[in-house]
């Protein structure tokens, strides 16, 4: 049954940079984050605009003042997660029961909050990638738009990276390079080659 490895990491870790590694591989790759924007264009616009009306623009979901509403408010936030988790999750085990009808032997679902939102139980095995703060700190500041408070306030809602590493099967070091990131895969893919995975099992008996 196929294998299901989460892949996550905090701003600026090099998680979509691996992400890319992995489908160079022909892993087919959940992205959440692009899940969220389709929902912004489509599913969830009457949800945010009955929470958020500020927050539509030309009848999609405008991110920047949605997050300028939400950023740094947890009552606001968890109002707003309250809205798009359980469409992003719908999307992502539809994903899931697909890529087992397909027989597919590994899928990696990139999800920035994945601890934070109690994601672990939906992985066979995750996957954090890591940098040393410094680092971190600058790849995020040469963002467009990116400022240092939006920065630390961003921070705060994430599960520090340490505590990442820490409950992680597999850590990536992305600090040295696409070079070196794309070797530490390789090593990665060999690893789980034919390992079988028992979410997706669980998953196919509740569908």
């Amino acid at each position: 049954m196929t294998f299901v490895l989460g892949l996550t990491g905090s701003i600026g870790m090099g998680k979509s940079a691996t992400a890319h590694l992995f489908r160079s591989h022909g892993v087919p790759v959940y992205d959440a984050d692009a899940t969220v924007h389709a929902l912004y264009r489509g599913k969830a616009v009457p949800l945010i605009e009955a929470a958020f009306p500020s927050a539509i623009v030309d009848g999609v979901v405008d991110r920047q003042i949605l997050s300028a509403l939400v950023l740094g408010k947890p009552d606001l936030m968890k109002q707003l997660e309250a809205i798009v988790h359980p469409l992003v999750r719908e999307a992502e085990q539809s994903f899931l029961i697909d890529m087992a009808q397909r027989h597919v032997p590994l899928v990696v679902l990139d999800i920035p909050l994945l601890f934070e939102t109690s994601g672990p139980p939906r992985c066979d095995a995750v996957l954090v990638v890591h940098v040393d703060a410094a680092l971190q700190k600058r790849r995020v500041l040469e963002r467009p738009g990116m400022t240092e408070e939006r920065f630390h306030a961003i921070l705060a809602r994430q599960m520090p990276d340490s505590e990442k590493c820490r409950r992680a099967h597999f850590v990536i070091e992305t600090s040295r390079g696409l070079a070196d990131a794309a070797r530490q895969v390789d090593a990665l893919m060999r690893a789980l080659a034919n390992r079988p995975g028992r979410v997706i099992a669980d998953l196919m008996k509740k569908a």
